[in-house]
């Protein structure tokens, strides 16, 4: 069923990228996911490393990694079990230095080093507001739209005055811009430097490979390919490399630029900050 008044093909993409989005918001599903970036699991070898979580909040975030096909439970005997990641999920995880080279270039600075998975956890609050991302990608494919007619393509079976609240948060968010009560929307520079991230999250979500992003339609950027650079929140912190990384076998997905260690800079017994709360400012 269409969620939208855009065409067929790019309705369903929006609707696939709102759904990939869903399923690594929720709070913890980043962190455990990086948790078992290596191999599989026990369960308290995974309590061990996301040792912030009482009892009983690991097993359902689990459950629901592996009803999402991000995660899966494999069980060798009855008191043997493991977790890991799937191809899907493994797939998945390259995504993440996109966003968090975006988040280093737009989000508001600090006034302390942020680690990577805040910096994701902070971005993924923001991409995933009501209609962010159908708003974000007709601004992306017409440039200025007026509030009306904005309405009639991302809620069009709503009374258009609904799309004011929704376009307000971005503006407050810093994603679009506009000049004034009455004047059209347009994405502001960190709305359109989302083009690698959202074009990587189409791709994987359709089952592509990530460098078929450079091509996306809407966010595409032809002679582009997603090409993640390291992190730099705590760069100094992390060791030099002793040597390079084996190349990828044919037909195997590039591990990502950066290392689990990376992302848990922090303590790890530590309990993170949470990430940026529904409706609060930028940072």
């Amino acid at each position: 069923m269409a969620i939208t008044g855009l065409p067929p093909d790019t309705d369903a993409d929006i609707a696939r990228v709102t759904e990939a989005l869903a399923m690594i918001t929720p709070r913890w599903n980043v962190r455990i996911m990086l948790a078992l970036s290596g191999p599989p699991l026990r369960y308290s070898e995974i309590a061990a490393k996301v040792s912030w979580l009482q009892n009983g909040q690991l097993h359902p975030k689990l459950q629901s990694l592996c009803d999402a096909g991000l995660l899966q439970r494999t069980q060798h005997t009855p008191r043997h079990v493991t977790y890991g990641h799937t191809d899907r999920g493994a797939a998945l995880l390259p995504i993440l230095p996109l966003i968090v080279t975006w988040a280093e270039e737009h989000l508001e600075k600090t006034d302390r080093p942020l680690p990577a998975i805040e910096q994701i956890e902070d971005s993924l609050t923001l991409l995933t507001r009501r209609h962010a991302a159908a708003i974000l990608w007709v601004l992306k494919s017409r440039e200025e739209v007026s509030g009306r007619a904005l309405a009639r393509i991302v809620m069009p079976s709503s009374d258009w005055t609904n799309i004011y609240p929704p376009l307000r948060q971005l503006v407050a968010d810093g994603l679009v811009d506009s000049d004034g009560i009455g004047q059209p929307y347009r994405l502001s520079a960190a709305g359109d430097g989302l083009a690698p991230v959202f074009g990587a999250l189409s791709a994987w979500s359709a089952g592509h490979p990530l460098a078929h992003a450079a091509r996306h339609p809407v966010w595409g950027r032809p002679g582009a390919e997603p090409t993640p650079k390291r992190w730099v929140s705590n760069q100094s912190r992390l060791p030099a490399p002793a040597t390079a990384p084996p190349p990828a076998r044919a037909g195997q997905t590039p591990a990502p630029t950066w290392q689990n260690h990376d992302l848990f800079s922090h303590a790890a017994t530590a309990r993170p900050k949470a990430a940026l709360p529904a409706g609060g400012p930028r940072r």
